[in-house]
């Protein structure tokens, strides 16, 4: 329920700012009897690709602390505590960042993610697996990893490319809906059914195929976030991170963050164009590569 509920409390969101920016703009229907007006259309997808993107950025640590369960390290309780703290401080420093939000998620399988709008408003949280198992050298690389993804500016950059990935899939999909509606259906009259199906269906193919760029991209940031956690930490235990997450997933050990948090391990399913995360025998690779 709680996730049901966040993702119309941003949906809702969504349209509030949308609505109220295309007012401000001054933008109306795109659609008239002489066929699209495509610079409207294109403001009009524009707004709502970048607003969506945008707020759930900027709801994404909100969203993270709620989802994930993630227990904030305000004043460290134990000696675990104060070397996570201590740890996470001297690696921003070493990053030029302002230290980030610390805490732990209560999950027994070896996982880290990081968050936030900027770099220096960010949340870096490890599970509780990940401290029990691994040893403190590996976790100081997997911290190095995630504070490599918020000096990077992964988030917004991310942020970005979504925005625009979202403003041609809703521009391209209408030029196709309004094809199908008006040469295929022959509907003259304004906006009709066939319209709206089929700008939804093209919407989903495209967006489908759209995805490959935002997980390249994807991709592309987790090797420069591990040769962050190299440089920050130390190679050696880089690769020894990543050599225990692959035993254990090769254990069957299964990831319980949503796809968008999966920051230090590997999204399940295609690992091929539609791949959030490189093989990690590929990334082990490019590290022993780079010595």
């Amino acid at each position: 329920m709680l996730r049901i509920g966040l993702f119309l409390l941003t949906n809702i969101a969504v349209m509030l700012v949308a609505g109220v920016v295309l007012s401000l703009l001054g933008v109306g229907n795109y659609r008239t009897a002489a066929g699209l007006d495509l610079s409207s259309m294109l403001v009009f997808c524009a707004v709502f690709g970048f607003v969506g993107s945008f707020i759930s950025l900027f709801l994404s640590k909100w969203m993270a602390k709620r989802t994930m369960g993630v227990q904030l390290i305000a004043q460290p309780r134990n000696a675990d505590e104060k070397w996570l703290v201590d740890t996470v401080t001297e690696l921003a420093q070493k990053a030029g960042i302002k230290t980030p939000e610390i805490g732990v998620f209560p999950a027994q399988e070896s996982n880290a993610f990081a968050t936030g709008w900027n770099r220096n408003d960010a949340l870096v949280a490890v599970s509780l697996g990940l401290l029990q198992r691994f040893e403190r050298d590996e976790v100081k690389a997997v911290l190095a990893h995630e504070i490599g993804h918020v000096a990077n500016g992964d988030m917004i950059t991310l942020t970005l490319i979504q925005g625009v990935v979202n403003t041609f899939v809703m521009f391209f999909a209408r030029i196709i809906g309004d094809f199908v509606d008006r040469v295929l259906l022959k509907n003259e009259s304004g906006r009709g059914f066939g319209f709206m199906i089929a700008t939804l269906v093209a919407e989903m193919v495209l967006g489908i195929l759209a995805s490959m760029i935002v997980a390249a991209f994807s991709r592309y940031r987790e090797y420069r976030a591990d040769h962050a956690g190299a440089t920050l930490a130390d190679r050696d235990s880089m690769i020894r991170a990543l050599q225990r997450l692959q035993a254990e997933m090769n254990a069957g050990v299964e990831s319980p963050l949503p796809s968008s948090m999966r920051a230090f391990g590997i999204s399940g399913g295609m690992r091929n164009l539609f791949a959030s995360h490189p093989p990690l025998e590929a990334r082990i690779q490019a590290l022993r590569d780079n010595a």
